[in-house]
């Protein structure tokens, strides 16, 4: 436990742990290209430049979104479109590094 965990502040694997264990779905956010150039296994792309379009799409599986792309900044902008649109979502940074957490 962190110090953060204390003031019930959650860290990004708390959170992404967290999220799966509740059957959240994982979102790509990059683009077809760097999504077709190594990807995590079951996640769905959709860049971000479609996901206020998505939205619905996403609602509708009410379950927890985990979206990464290349370092967090894309996935970052995705989470606030998603939360104002009533979805939890979590910010899980670089497709790498969240591959890394989920094993």
């Amino acid at each position: 436990m962190g110090l953060l965990s204390i003031f019930g502040i959650k860290s990004k694997a708390e959170q992404v742990k967290e999220a799966m264990v509740e059957g959240a779905v994982i979102v790509d956010v990059r683009t077809p290209q760097e999504y077709n150039e190594g990807h995590i296994s079951n996640s769905l792309n959709i860049p971000v430049q479609q996901i206020e379009a998505r939205v619905s799409t996403l609602k509708k599986k009410n379950k927890t979104v985990i979206l990464c792309c290349k370092s967090g900044g894309r996935a970052g902008r995705a989470k606030t479109i998603l939360q104002k649109n009533g979805i939890k979502a979590v910010n899980g940074g670089s497709w790498g590094g969240l591959n890394y957490m989920l094993h």
